[in-house]
This record gives C-alpha cells, structure tokens and sequence, in this order.
C-alpha cells in the first residue's frame, strides 16, 4: 500500500474540522484516522488528546487504541474465515457439536440449542440476547465460560437478528477448540504477524500502556483507571482475550487490514472465502448483517455514501472501520468516547458526518 497522505490537511479539512467540533463538544477528548482508496494510504492523523485534561498527551497518528467489538471483525471472524478456508470451520455445524456444554442451557433443557449453528452465530441469529452482565457474578474466566454456555436462548435460533456479545465470547471458544490453544496466539501468528501489524495485539505490554489513551475512570467494578487494558469487563474477567473485545491497536494497522479485505483477503484467505463472510445474509429477512460484519442500513452510522455491497463494524468505546468495495476505499476512526464515565453518545452524530466529508473530498 503506497503513503499518500502529504496534502491529508487541505483535501480532508472539513472532516477534520468535524472531528474538531466533536471533541470541543465531549463527543470523544481525541481521535486517530486512517483513509485507504485505490492502493494508496491518504489520511493519517491524529486529533486531540487522550483525556479532556490540557496537559494530558496529543493523540498521534500512531496512538493505540482499545478496539472493544470491533475485534469481532478484525480477530475473531477473520479466525474464522481462515478455518473455514483450512476446511476446520464448517457454517452449518451445531454449536453443540464442538461446545457441548452449550447443549443443556440450565436446569431446564431446551431443545432448540441443538439447532444454533456456527452461521447463526457469526450473523447474530442465534437467539442469544445481547449483552448480560456476566462479570457480575464471575470471578474467573472458567465460571464467566460456564455460564456463557447457559445463557438462555431469546428466541429460536434463525428466525431473528440481535446482536450478540455472548455469541462471540462462545465463538472464541469455538476457535480456541478447533485450533487446540489461545485465541490471542491464533490470531497473533495468523493474522496480525503475516500483515505486519506491529502493534496490534491482545493484552498489550505494560510499557506501551501510558501510550493508550484512557477509556474509562471505572468507580463501579474495577475502581481504576482503565488505561492500556481491556474496557469491556467481560473480557477483563477473561483476561483481557474474549472473541468479542480485547483487541488493541493503532489506526495504520487497520488500515492495513481493510487493505488486505479490499485486495480480495490477500494473503490471508481466498477473494470467494472474503465474498461468502462480508455478503448480506438472507435469513433472518431484513437482516443488516453478513458473517461476523453489518452493513449499511439507513440510518447507518456509516453514513449515506458507503455503498451497499460495504461492511463495517463499531466498537463501544467508540471504534469503527467501514470497507467499500466498489470504492475501493476503507475509513478507520479510533476513539476513546467512553470517557470518562460512557455518558456520551454524541459520536452517533459526529461518525456519520465524518465519513459524509471524507468521501465527498474524495468524490
């Protein structure tokens, strides 16, 4: 992928200007963009600082950032099309059959467990609800396991699309028994280490924390600072390596992984693997999302120019990464809005015009 980036300031001002805006309105205290179109890297930049402090540090190109869901796409379903390509992912396999402590679901059995199959879970239509506070009542990641594989279902399996945490953390189960060893050494080897991503990486070294910027000053489960480790406090139960948030990262290297989803998963996996994984699924009807991916559904938080063959996705603590295709164009943008304590949800409006700009400084 070639730099091209040196007239980034002119060409791209009034989306920078936006992000500008946000951060003077708390919408985020800081930022770090990557911009790809036709081979070439033509934004980098960092904006802000990492608290709302002014003697707190600027935001540099290069600052990592907790990635939070958007490690389900860049890991964990990235894990998983590299299996499928290796024939050991297999779509339409029940759940049960490599989990099978997912099959009895508490004291009363349900049946409809048996029918939840590794597509359902990649498309989130499952039947697994959204979120469930397991750390609550999880001193460890065995017990957060144990009572991840007994979530009750919400509804039956393929007949609707909710969104799943619990999903991906039974996901990461599923890729961590099929390749015999820790998620975060599959990915590492597999993914980050063949497109020389420098940084990305789980649980990163204690000498890099103080260059994270902070996402939360948590007063109500881990009472610290929450710097350099891993927002979501599942995932802290779990270690900081869960197949639905724990991913940190600076904006270039993923970049340069949308880069490598625009050449066709080069050299990752195969163009048709790619194709199967980031196509809109059919079933449940209306469904937004692909294999482990969202598409654009207006409103999207992608705004209104990404094409509908594009896929994205959002992390909570105010990450996203949108592909287009027939663009051949990929947007990272990299916050940290959750602090300091979630309340804001003002990305929601600054996310979309963002990307409006930057396409239309492209178009």
């Amino acid at each position: 992928m070639a730099l091209d980036f040196a007239g980034q300031d002119e060409q791209f001002h009034r989306a920078f200007d936006i992000l500008r805006s946000g951060i003077n309105q708390r919408a985020f205290p800081g930022a770090a963009v990557a911009v790809t179109c036709r081979d070439k890297l033509i934004a980098l930049e960092g904006l802000g600082r990492f608290t709302y402090s002014t003697d707190s540090p600027a935001v540099k190109a290069d600052t990592i950032y907790d990635l939070a869901s958007v490690t389900k796409a860049l890991a964990t379903t990235t894990a998983c099309m590299i299996l499928y390509e290796r024939g050991q992912f297999k779509l339409d396999q029940p759940l049960v059959e490599l989990l099978p402590e997912f099959a009895a679901g508490g004291p009363i059995a349900d049946p409809r467990r048996r029918h939840v199959t590794l597509r359902m879970i990649l498309a989130h239509s499952s039947g697994l609800p959204a979120y469930i506070k397991l750390f609550q009542t999880a001193q460890s990641k065995d017990e957060l396991l144990r009572q991840a594989f007994q979530v009750p279902l919400t509804a039956a399996p393929g007949t609707q699309a909710e969104y799943s945490d619990i999903g991906f953390i039974l996901l990461g189960q599923v890729i961590e028994r099929l390749t015999h060893g820790p998620l975060d050494q599959f990915c590492q080897r597999e993914i980050f280490d063949r497109l020389n991503l420098q940084v990305a990486c789980f649980n990163p070294p204690a000498d890099r924390k103080t260059s994270i910027p902070p996402t939360e000053d948590d007063r109500t489960f881990r009472h610290r600072l929450i710097q350099g480790e891993v927002n979501d406090e599942n995932a802290s139960v779990m270690g900081g390596v869960a197949g639905h948030a724990g991913c940190f990262a600076r904006a270039l290297d993923v970049s340069i992984f949308a880069h490598c989803m625009l050449r066709g998963g080069t050299p990752l996996v195969s163009r048709e693997t790619l194709e199967l994984f980031t196509r809109r699924e059919n079933f449940p009807p209306g469904t937004s999302r692909t294999l482990g991916w969202d598409t654009p559904s207006q409103p999207s938080q992608s705004g209104k120019y990404f094409s509908s063959r594009s896929y994205g996705h959002l992390g909570y603590t105010g990450t996203s990464l949108w592909i287009d295709p027939d663009r051949q164009l990929s947007i990272t943008l990299l916050t940290n809005r959750t602090w300091p304590d979630r309340g804001s949800q003002l990305i929601k409006q600054i996310r979309p015009a963002f990307h409006d700009a930057v396409i239309e400084a492209i178009d």
